[in-house]
Formats: C-alpha cells, structure tokens, sequence
C-alpha cells in the first residue's frame, strides 16, 4: 500500500481499543482509521492494559493500518480557567502517552475557544492574548520532557465562534511559537470551507494551498479529515455532511484527490455511520490519484 492518499474513516473503539483496526478492516475495508482511546465528553481515563496494547497493535499491523486518536472535546487551550488550562494539557499528553502505547502514527486536536478574551461576540479574529494562551497550554503538553513515538496534529477549526485555530494565520503563529519539530496540522474540509478557504475547483485547492504553504508549509500538513459541508462558503458553523451532498460537492474532492500536493497525506472521513457512508468511502477510493 502506498504511504499516502489512504482512505479510512473514524471508528468507535466500543468493547475494547483492540476492536478498532478490526472494525475498520471488517465493516468499511478501510486502509487508515481514527478513534476516541477514551469518552470524548469526559470522565475518567481507563489505563490500557499490555495485553489491549498487544491485542491493538497485531490488529492494526495485520492491515498494515497507520491510525490517529482523536482527542476528547472538552480540550481548550485559551481556557483562563486553570483548571481547565492546565487539564487540556495533561488530556492531550495522555492520549500522546497512550497513542505510543498502542502504536498510533499522531494524536489530533482541537485548540478550544478564545471566547473569554474577547469583548465583542460578534468579532471572529482571535486576540492576540487568546493565541499566546494556546502556545503557552501547548508547551505545557511537554513540560515533563517525555518522548513519545506519537505526534502531535493541530487540527484547523470551522470558525464557529472565537476559535483558536481557524485560520492557517493563526495555525503557522501557533506552530511558530510552540516551535517544535514534531508538532504538524491537520486539515478538514468542511473546516476549511466554513472557515472561507474555498475547496470546490483545482483551482481553488491551488490557491488553498498556496495560502497554507505561506503560513504554516506543506510539509507540515500530515493529515486531512475528509467531510462535506451543510454550511455554505463561510458559514463559521460545523456541520459535515456525506461526499457530494453538501456545499463542496464531488468536484471539490475529485480536485483534493488528484492535487500533486496530497499525494502523500491521508484522508480520514468523518461522516455518519450510515448507508452513505460506504458510497463516502467507495468514492475516494475510485478517485484518488494513481501513483
């Protein structure tokens, strides 16, 4: 299998983290899936045992499988609140602690809301105060100098809000300030397109691009989830919807999967878990770019 353009989906990890890669291979014939290693809403953090750890990692290396967690929602890294500060960084040095356990390529995450920095509800840039919060909660991730094999993505925002991370401005200061080598971004499509970075055409992903090279470098960008939009272009609101039934529409991702500069990232879709979700995963796979 190619190291790039894989074509998985997130999975629920219900009855054991070792079910995982199993459920992606069996129920969707995924090539690369993502998870919750535990409750996205809170609560305690089950330990996971060496015989999980084992049990997730011949499943997933049975397929040939690359996976990423996907951290809990309560993160927020702007958070004045120091208790919930200081506990988005232990939550997400945790999941990059147990990432390396089971074997997990990175661990994507949300930066949180600036909402208690800003003085006017309806501004959408992030005050500058908000952003060095978020570099400072980021750093604190590392703070005990541990060393893990899981790395770290910074996920773009849809905008919704006073959101840090909805721009690819505010992605590069962030990646600038935290300045770590092993720290990349994420990229979601109905983020992206919600957040105003047009996505429909070639040329629109050629300008897209463009503008993240410039801000945070392409090297950079490591992974892409994989979602239409309910929302149409700017629309500052999350809500995905199946490939082609929403504001993209199938040309957009015809576009994303032949783009010379995707060759090499991989597409994890999060769309609902119903019938279209096979049609979802039979799209991308017939349309990806051949190597």
């Amino acid at each position: 299998m190619t190291s790039g353009q894989r074509i998985g989906l997130h999975v629920s990890a219900a009855g054991g983290l070792e079910n995982a890669p199993l459920r992606a291979k069996e129920d969707f014939d995924a090539e690369c899936f993502q998870f919750f290693s535990r409750s996205p809403r809170g609560g305690g953090t089950p330990p996971i045992s060496e015989e999980t750890a084992r049990m997730f990692r011949e499943n997933a290396e049975k397929f040939g499988f690359e996976s990423y967690i996907h951290t809990p929602y309560y993160i927020n890294f702007a958070s004045k609140n120091k208790r919930v500060f200081y506990g988005s960084a232990a939550a997400v040095r945790q999941e990059l602690e147990r990432g390396s356990t089971l074997g997990v390529k990175y661990v994507v995450t949300h930066m949180g809301s600036a909402k208690e920095w800003v003085e006017d509800p309806k501004a959408t840039a992030t005050p500058a105060k908000a952003l060095e919060q978020a570099i400072k909660g980021l750093k604190a991730i590392y703070e005990d100098s541990s060393k893990f094999s899981a790395r770290l993505l910074l996920e773009i925002s849809a905008g919704a809000g006073s959101v840090v991370g909805d721009t690819f401005e505010e992605l590069g200061h962030l990646l600038s300030g935290l300045g770590r080598s092993d720290v990349h971004v994420c990229l979601d499509t109905a983020h992206l397109f919600a957040s105003g970075y047009d996505v429909r055409t070639k040329k629109a992903w050629d300008e897209t691009l463009q503008s993240l090279d410039k801000h945070v470098g392409l090297d950079n960008l490591k992974l892409i989830h994989v979602n239409d939009s309910k929302i149409d272009l700017g629309g500052r609101v999350d809500r995905h919807e199946h490939i082609g039934k929403g504001y993209i529409g199938k040309d957009g991702f015809k576009a994303m999967l032949a783009h010379k500069d995707l060759k090499k990232v991989n597409f994890i879709l999060e769309t609902k878990h119903d019938a279209l979700i096979y049609e979802d995963i039979a799209f991308l796979k017939k349309n990806r770019k051949k190597s």
